[in-house]
């Protein structure tokens, strides 16, 4: 059985700060993009979360049922136990209003524009979902079309937060270092994300993307 005190490597008596430090440093060793596994990560994410979840006598709820973290098997949570907060924003809506990717103060603009749905709101993805998934699963058509990275069909713009790309076969490092990710396999890091999606009509993802086919939503 693997425990949340396990997979951190802290004692059972471990206070908040310690596994405060513990996550921070195994979160990077398990990480895709620095020599881990998307199944490391995503079993040191449902440990953290499992121990940040203890009332105030030290007892994880883990959801109601005030089971001991001890005795939990993260092996078997395959549910994760809590999402990732994204906020979204669609590209074709800075045309219409003359906005720019660099302002700092889009996303409040776009909270105060009055958009649709579709166009501006927010989400929760579970661990186990990449962003795409997350949003499908939450109701909402963002765009695609390989679902392996092999395409910008689906790439959206990092305003803020980390999301993992551990398989990246279309995007240049020029891109990346600029924000731009795929949503098809790309795996949030931080708890809380803002992107932009529909990103697939700028100039400069024009030789990136697919023609329509029958798997592909434009």
């Amino acid at each position: 059985m693997v425990s949340p005190f396990d997979v951190l490597g802290v004692d059972d008596d471990a206070d908040e700060a310690d596994v405060e430090r513990a996550y921070r440093e195994r979160v990077k060793e398990a990480h895709p993009d620095t020599g881990g596994s998307m199944e490391e990560f995503q079993l040191v994410r449902r440990a953290y979360r499992s121990l940040s979840e203890r009332d105030l006598n030290g007892v994880a709820t883990n959801g109601s049922d005030g089971t001991d973290p001890a005795d939990i098997d993260l092996t078997e949570d395959a549910d994760g136990g809590g999402s990732i907060h994204v906020e979204f924003l669609d590209y074709e809506v800075l045309a219409d209003y003359g906005w720019s990717l660099d302002d700092d103060d889009l996303f409040r603009k776009a909270s105060h524009a009055n958009l649709g749905e579709a166009e501006y709101g927010r989400l929760l993805v579970q661990p186990d979902e990449s962003l795409l998934e997350g949003a499908e699963n939450r109701g909402f058509g963002w765009p695609f079309s390989c679902r392996g990275g092999a395409c910008a069909n689906c790439a959206v713009y990092l305003v803020e937060g980390e999301l993992s790309q551990p398989a990246n076969h279309i995007m240049p490092d020029a891109l990346a270092e600029r924000g731009f990710r795929l949503s098809c396999n790309g795996y949030p890091v931080s708890d809380e994300l803002k992107v932009v999606f529909n990103v697939k009509h700028l100039p400069e993802l024009d030789d990136l993307i697919l023609p329509p086919g029958p798997f592909t939503r434009r």
